[in-house]
């Protein structure tokens, strides 16, 4: 869900509601002594719980530091046991260097404008790190290989990862103290699609409290009360009311969902008064499936307009994409040779039937390829869905049922740890798939897309994607579908990378595999 969040203004002399200038329209008849109480409530009612503060990480200079020397000291180590000329030189020149990297690319500005870019990011900025020191190799011709200029730089990924997650590593399946106390402000509609797809996740920063409707409509949502409603058209009470409803559930944030009775002259003048109350205010903006990254603000004759860039369909990082996949997928052919040779002799021997089992499946544009995994099922495994139709647990066109009795002892264990997917690195070689994408779909399912599901072939299918890292086969089709669409409009290389080491956690936990 995307939004636009507009900068808090300057104002001078005090702000909170104790400080803020009274509306100068007063409010009608219908408002009672009890709202005057609660705009006359001071600000230090909210204790704790009150404007949510700023969520700074370490200081530029510290920030800095850590990498510097989570890069330099590692590499000075190695370097120093592997006998190599000049170590503290070369390590000091690769920390300056990769600090130096970081910085220009925004990673200590600090979390309020997402620029750290987590574990993401920080991948992304030791590959263009290793060509940085392959130029500075190649034109001073430094003194240490390659290979072990590489080795020796490995680790400081491993600490600037590390570094930039911890945060979210401690906040991971809750909201933390410092969520933001949302008050939501709009249309039932609006503000009911807002509070239902906030409280369908909890990887931000956002707890709605209360929300002020727009007109007489029926509210749903036990778990948000409803704390006010403004009349349909302006009437001046718009600001107090707003505010009232703040101070009374301790909201930091007020959340605008627009609609045909909350835009333009009127919106404006809630923002003015929200902002000289002492509160944040967010517009809900009806882009859906567009990363932040991809929206860029501007303004033209007095319109806020947002500028949305198109998604990757060529260009320097798909060429980089399709490096790294290749080169990915023989490294693991080359590193996981021997397990690979264990699970086919496992297969070979515990049930009849080919090692392997082979399917059609479409590619990007809907191209058709074979795909490889080692086989699960009993050999005629095809032949005796029909039978288990009635039993399918899967919306859309897929199949899927829990305790599949088809599924061999040996296969519920490859199922349960993704090992019967290995053999797809051999696609991913071919050029067929990717590491990471939307899942290959059967040409019987793919006949059967409409044409929002259709745009899930866009892309090259893979390995991994955010459907496999995000509850498999426990999400509904609809769910599947909207996490690939998200995944075909605003993947990138750094986005791929942090997916797969997602990938190892959701492989780890087993989570709707079966």
């Amino acid at each position: 869900m995307g939004h636009v969040e507009i900068p808090e203004t300057g104002i001078s002399g005090p702000v909170g509601l104790r400080g803020a200038p009274r509306p100068r329209t007063t409010a009608p008849p219908r408002r009672t002594a009890a709202l005057e109480q609660l705009w006359e409530a001071p600000t230090a009612r909210r204790g704790p719980v009150g404007r949510a503060p700023a969520r700074r990480g370490p200081g530029t200079l510290y920030a800095a530091l850590i990498d510097l020397l989570g890069l330099a000291g590692p590499a000075w180590l190695l370097l120093r046991a592997g006998d190599q000329p000049r170590p503290v030189a070369a390590a000091a020149a690769a920390g300056l260097v990769w600090a130096a990297l970081r910085g220009a690319r925004g990673r200590y500005a600090g979390p309020s404008r997402s620029a750290s870019g987590g574990a993401p990011g920080a991948i992304g900025d030791w590959l263009v790190l290793i060509g940085v020191l392959a130029v500075l190799h190649t034109a001073a011709g430094g003194p240490v290989g390659p290979a072990t200029a590489v080795v020796a730089v490995a680790p400081g990924l491993a600490v600037a990862a590390a570094a930039a997650e911890l945060p979210r590593w401690a906040r991971a399946g809750r909201r933390g103290p410092t969520a933001r106390r949302v008050l939501l402000v709009g249309e039932a509609w609006g503000v009911d699609r807002a509070v239902g797809l906030l409280d369908s996740r909890t990887d931000h920063g956002y707890q709605p409290v209360a929300a002020i409707l727009v007109g007489s409509a029926p509210w749903a949502h036990d778990g948000v009360r409803v704390s006010g409603r403004l009349a349909p058209h302006q009437d001046g009470g718009d600001v107090a009311m707003v505010l009232a409803g703040a101070c009374a559930h301790a909201a930091d944030l007020v959340l605008v969902a627009p609609g045909p009775h909350l835009t333009g002259d009127r919106l404006r003048r809630l923002g003015w008064g929200v902002h000289d109350g002492g509160l944040a205010l967010c517009v809900l903006s009806e882009l859906s499936g567009v990363a932040a990254e991809r929206v860029r603000p501007a303004t033209a004759a007095g319109l806020t307009l947002l500028h949305v860039a198109p998604p990757l369909r060529g260009g320097p990082q798909t060429v980089l994409k399709n490096v790294l996949d290749r080169a990915g997928a023989l490294f693991g052919l080359l590193v996981l040779a021997p397990l690979l040779l264990a699970v086919a002799l496992s297969v070979r021997l515990s049930s009849r039937g080919p090692v392997f089992h082979r399917q059609i499946r479409q590619g990007r544009q809907g191209r058709p390829f074979t795909l490889w995994k080692f086989r699960t099922m009993v050999a005629d495994a095809e032949l005796r869905q029909a039978r288990l139709a009635p039993y399918n647990e899967a919306d859309g066109p897929l199949f899927k049922m829990r305790g599949d009795p088809r599924v061999t002892p040996v296969g519920r264990a490859l199922r349960r740890t993704s090992i019967d997917e290995l053999p797809q690195l051999f696609n991913v070689l071919l050029g067929h798939m990717s590491l990471v994408g939307p899942r290959p779909p059967l040409p019987d399912e793919a006949s059967r897309y409409d044409e929002r599901e259709s745009r899930r072939l866009a892309v090259k299918p893979g390995m991994t994607g955010l459907w496999q890292v995000s509850g498999r086969s426990d999400l509904s089709w609809q769910e599947a579908v909207s996490l690939d669409l998200w995944y075909v409009d605003n993947w990138s290389v750094a986005g791929d990378m942090g997916l797969l080491v997602r990938t190892v956690r959701a492989v780890a936990d087993g989570r709707g595999a079966y």
